[in-house]
């Protein structure tokens, strides 16, 4: 407890109690339900392993939070929840007190301890009210007494380790305990060490998959065996995932010069020989060239192979809705081959850094069925520039009764090619939130969209990029210019009636500024 805030009697309570360990267990015949979570939090504090032990044998509750207490629980406080856990498990009958029927590793359930304990959980995090939570009808499990879930995040190797410890203890505990890990999520480890996780937990539990690494694709058709596993699988992300770097043929102009030179003084004194050398160099530079492109030929077998391999799992995802892509090079030319392997349709997709997709991918894109139920398309850094808007607006007008979120931020568009879509736009009631930042409009082109949009009343995010005429040089805001132009802008809001703020951003990241533009 901090000076500023003095303890509790409840918690002065707690320290007395936990002080003499036998009393402390003798008691909870007797404690309340209300005040074992805030029992517990102080046995965790203290890690006093015994009470612990206790506890969770008698826990009133049937669901036990224990991740949102802390991001990984130490050791010892694992080992006496497992030591507890083991003697009931281990049991033909439980106590009549005890309830617990989960166990959930997660960073969810904060809302659990504060309502019992009030400011002495201000560290946990903010996240929703605990339920009893049950796996997915589509998973394929025996029943068990005592579910665990556990969220697989690999940012370190702390965390692997940790993972391990709670899958090892659940295979231990066959039939009595079931682990379902709903999230994946994995940050620059090394495949090979998330791969002995992958190969101990029960894959179509997993719902959520987040990969943030620089992987090649063959690494990528490696994963794409467990992904094809994950049957249950709502949400797949995938970041940085890369192709080989194309190999530039250099000449090493500095040792041609010096072969050059050594054969013309020796050339009156050994002209035959140095003929031979230059016969035999080459020679090898040609074996080296021919070596060299058959490796290349050799990897990009390897790469399409993998490719391959990745979009025969991706057939096997039958209930993905959630597809975010970062900086996806290795889907350059190939996206409608990905497309074509969505089996249901999406309700959100996300593209960033997307400039090095083709204006054939983004055709495609635009065209594939599957995206006709969108509730969320974001597309960022998207090549638009010269590209023909009729796909784009094809594509909102399919989904103009379901679109919820909008943003084509930093994609090159032009006014033309938005006063194409505005007519469409104009029917996406849904839309919540819309966003075209950091592209090239003019003054008049921003005003029609507000004008456009003005009917849409759930909108409640709106980014414009500031307007064309505001720019002195390429980088450079005229400041005089853009207090015009919201004086004016404010205008048109107050005419149409719209009591609400937009935000008009500039249109390169170095220099990025935001201006609000409201009217109340």
């Amino acid at each position: 407890m901090s000076i500023q805030t003095p303890p509790t009697l409840l918690w002065l309570a707690g320290e007395s109690l936990l002080r003499d360990q036998a009393s402390a267990i003798t008691a909870l015949k007797y404690l309340p339900a209300k005040l074992f979570p805030p029992l517990f939090i102080q046995a965790c504090h203290w890690r006093i392993p015994e009470p612990l032990m206790a506890m969770v044998q008698a826990w009133p509750f049937p669901v036990l939070p224990l991740g949102s207490l802390m991001r990984m629980p130490p050791v010892m406080v694992l080992q006496a929840v497992f030591e507890g856990l083991d003697f009931l498990l281990d049991q033909q009958v439980c106590p009549q007190r005890w309830k617990l029927r989960v166990l959930d590793l997660r960073n969810t359930g904060a809302n659990f301890w504060r309502m019992w304990c009030g400011d002495s959980t201000r560290n946990c995090s903010p996240m929703g009210p605990v339920a009893v939570q049950s796996s997915s009808p589509n998973m394929e499990h025996s029943l068990a007494p005592l579910e665990v879930f556990l969220d697989l995040n690999f940012s370190e190797m702390d965390g692997v380790k940790f993972s391990m410890y709670i899958i090892q203890w659940a295979q231990q505990k066959e039939g009595l305990v079931h682990l379902c890990c709903k999230a994946l999520r994995i940050y620059e480890v090394p495949f090979q060490r998330v791969r002995r996780v992958l190969d101990g937990v029960q894959l179509d539990c997993i719902q959520e998959v987040e990969v943030n690494c620089t992987w090649d694709l063959p690494t990528l058709g490696t994963f794409a065996h467990y992904l094809g596993q994950m049957s249950n699988l709502q949400s797949l992300a995938l970041c940085h995932i890369k192709v080989l770097a194309e190999e530039e043929d250099e000449q090493e102009e500095d040792d041609e010069e010096e072969v050059q030179e050594e054969e013309e003084e020796e050339e009156q004194k050994k002209k035959k020989q140095a003929v031979e050398e230059e016969y035999l160099w080459e020679r090898e530079e040609e074996e080296q060239e021919w070596e060299e492109e058959e490796e290349w030929e050799r990897e990009e077998q390897e790469e399409q192979g993998s490719f391959s391999q990745f979009l025969s799992q991706m057939l096997r995802l039958r209930h993905l809705k959630k597809l975010y892509l970062e900086s996806p090079s290795f889907l350059r030319g190939r996206l409608d081959q990905m497309l074509r392997c969505l089996q249901t349709p999406l309700d959100k997709l996300s593209i960033w850094f997307c400039s090095q997709l083709t204006h054939s991918d983004l055709t495609h894109l635009f065209q594939c069925p599957n995206l006709r139920q969108l509730k969320s398309l974001h597309l960022y850094g998207a090549n638009l520039t010269g590209f023909s808007p009729e796909p784009l607006r094809a594509l909102l007008e399919a989904v103009a009764p379901t679109l919820q979120d909008l943003r084509l931020d930093n994609c090159g568009m032009v006014d033309s090619q938005v006063e194409a879509i505005l007519p469409v736009l104009s029917r996406c009631h849904q839309l919540r939130d819309f966003t075209v930042s950091e592209n090239h409009f003019s003054m008049a082109t921003v005003e029609k969209l507000l004008r456009h949009t003005a009917g849409l009343h759930g909108l409640e995010l709106e980014l414009y990029p500031v307007p064309l005429e505001c720019y002195r040089t390429q980088e450079t805001v005229d400041q005089e210019r853009v207090a015009l132009i919201r004086a004016e802008l404010t205008g048109t809001l107050r005419e149409l009636g719209q009591p609400k703020t937009i935000c008009l951003v500039t249109k390169y990241y170095s220099s990025w500024e935001v201006y609000d533009v409201a009217f109340s």
